[in-house]
């Protein structure tokens, strides 16, 4: 099962939003069959693995990381491939928490005659999926938001400079949490300021170059707040063909949309004093996007925050202080005493390059 986990990793920047799955068959305690999922709508771990086992699949054993598809999608079941290629036992790591699935793939091997057990390193399965999980549990993506400041916590100059506060091994490593992602939030502020593209830059990914050609990395969609309809056609933003949904409040101007190129949606969403971050995740949700990264300013980074709706911060600081002057973190309205802090749990605290990355969950 662990080297099934490992063959699931080699996925972790191709298969979004699709579950990263592998999967390994022994027969007679050796390794006759190895496969993992790629690619949303090409084989499943199991078709690749019985392709690579061939006719040794008869009465082998199958470890996979996530229980075995029962239902056809863009590919046929997984747990009738197993069946007909005549393994005799089934391990999964996890039962599939899709509603579609959960429990019916291995309830259909069993029917079959073929032995079945789970639970074998769920937490390392589980670790692999943190999207697809969120998205069937809570319908709607997990959600990472990246930070970048000095050691003083500034974000940026009060003039709005910030490039470059951290160094360059941390921009790589956003690169890569960009290249995982279905998708990028970020701000009409952020955008406007940077003139920000907001893609994956392939020749910054550093070493990961050596293992996924550009063509293989799949650019996010890219999910602007825009609620004053403040963008303008001429930003780099729009010089990108990958997808971009602008949410909105309300639609003003309705003249300048034509201008924009074919491959961008504009989504309402409710709004009361501001525009309601839960429903913007849900509506990406329903979209089948389970995994974004905030990459904002201190503003809307601090409304996702506020409204509990953050899984994960990542936060890079540089060996720089900036003063009093330049501009903070985070921006909260509610926070006015010490007792209404936001409680962090740290998970893993390591050296970018020169700067210091801490990873952490919020608690409250």
């Amino acid at each position: 099962m662990s080297r099934a986990i490992h063959l699931a990793k080699r996925a972790w920047y191709t298969t979004s939003p699709n579950p990263r799955v592998g999967c390994v068959i022994v027969k007679d305690e050796v390794i006759v069959g190895e496969g993992w999922h790629v690619k949303a709508g090409q084989g499943h771990a199991e078709v690749n693995a019985i392709a690579q086992a061939g006719d040794k699949t008869q009465g082998a054993t199958a470890y996979v990381t996530l229980e075995p598809c029962s239902h056809f999608g863009r590919t046929p079941p997984c747990a009738q491939g197993l069946i007909n290629a005549g393994v005799s036992r089934v391990v999964a790591a996890m039962v599939d928490p899709n509603p579609q699935v959960s429990g019916r793939g291995l309830s259909m091997l069993e029917q079959a005659g073929i032995e079945v057990a789970s639970g074998l390193l769920e937490q390392e399965a589980r670790a692999l999926n943190p999207g697809f999980l969120t998205l069937m549990q809570h319908k709607r993506p997990y959600v990472r938001c990246k930070l970048a400041a000095s050691l003083d916590g500034k974000t940026a100059m009060a003039s709005g400079e910030s490039q470059w506060i951290t160094g360059k091994a941390a921009r790589q490593d956003v690169q890569r949490y960009r290249a995982q992602s279905c998708a990028i939030i970020s701000g009409a502020d952020s955008i406007i300021t940077d003139n920000a593209r907001m893609t994956v830059r392939w020749q910054e990914l550093g070493e990961l170059k050596n293992d996924y050609a550009e063509s293989e990395i799949r650019q996010p969609v890219r999910v602007i707040i825009d609620s004053k309809n403040r963008l303008t056609p001429d930003l780099a933003l729009f010089s990108e063909s990958s997808p971009i949904i602008i949410m909105t409040a309300k639609v003003e101007n309705r003249h300048q949309w034509p201008h924009f190129v074919q491959h961008i949606e504009v989504a309402l969403c409710p709004q009361s004093n501001q525009l309601k971050l839960d429903a913007v995740l849900f509506a990406l949700g329903q979209q089948g996007i389970n995994d974004v990264l905030i990459e904002s300013g201190r503003r809307l980074a601090g409304a996702f925050i506020e409204q509990h709706l953050v899984d994960e911060l990542i936060l890079y600081q540089a060996p720089k202080l900036l003063g009093d002057n330049a501009q903070g973190l985070v921006m909260f309205t509610d926070v006015e005493q010490l007792k209404q802090a936001k409680q962090l749990k740290i998970t893993n605290i390591s050296m970018v390059g020169g700067d210091i990355k801490t990873v952490a969950q919020l608690i409250n």
